[in-house]
């Protein structure tokens, strides 16, 4: 059995406070350690250029991607793409843009696209559309979304819910009747 000395205590303390003390108010220049810009944060999780990811999309599947050429009446700072492979199903394949405004938290709009073939159904309130198709409206946690189909491709355009100033529903018709 060891035997401690009644000082043992207060000595533990003490290194405890010497090695903290060693590095109190030291400050490191090593840039790992500066936060990501809002631009590397979505670099981070595979956001790239729109155009890159269009690209990547496109020559994927094969397909000519149009996007819409109206966008929502919201001031946005930054756009970002990204397109996912689905490698162990060839199911969930898709192309996603998002334009965020870096100073405006709620002016996010987003475009989903992925093969017809693996479209997802949705459910709520139909809306027509100028080519005779038919768009679906719905509204989730913290965006509204059109749902609709148009060269073999099913688009999901969302914007955030609480985007003041415009009318949601209508102006995502407007956007997804832009598509040629």
């Amino acid at each position: 059995m060891i035997k401690l000395n009644k000082n043992f205590p207060f000595l533990l303390v003490l290194f405890g406070i010497l090695i903290c003390g060693l590095n109190y108010g030291t400050a490191n220049a090593n840039p790992i350690d500066t936060p990501p810009s809002f631009e590397e944060k979505f670099t981070e999780v595979g956001y790239k250029s729109v155009e890159e990811s269009v690209n990547e999309f496109a020559n994927h599947l094969k397909v000519d991607v149009k996007l819409p050429t109206i966008m929502p009446p919201i001031t946005f700072t930054h756009k970002f793409g990204r397109f996912y492979r689905d490698k162990k199903y060839s199911m969930n394949d898709s192309l996603e843009i998002i334009y965020v405004n870096k100073d405006i938290r709620n002016n996010i709009y987003k475009i989903d696209i992925r093969p017809l073939k693996n479209k997802i159904n949705f459910k709520g309130k139909e809306y027509a559309l100028k080519d005779g198709s038919k768009g679906i409206y719905f509204e989730h946690l913290y965006l509204n979304f059109l749902v609709f189909e148009k060269n073999n491709l099913q688009y999901i355009l969302g914007i955030h819910k609480n985007v003041s100033n415009i009318e949601i529903p209508e102006t995502l018709v407007r956007i997804a009747n832009s598509i040629e």
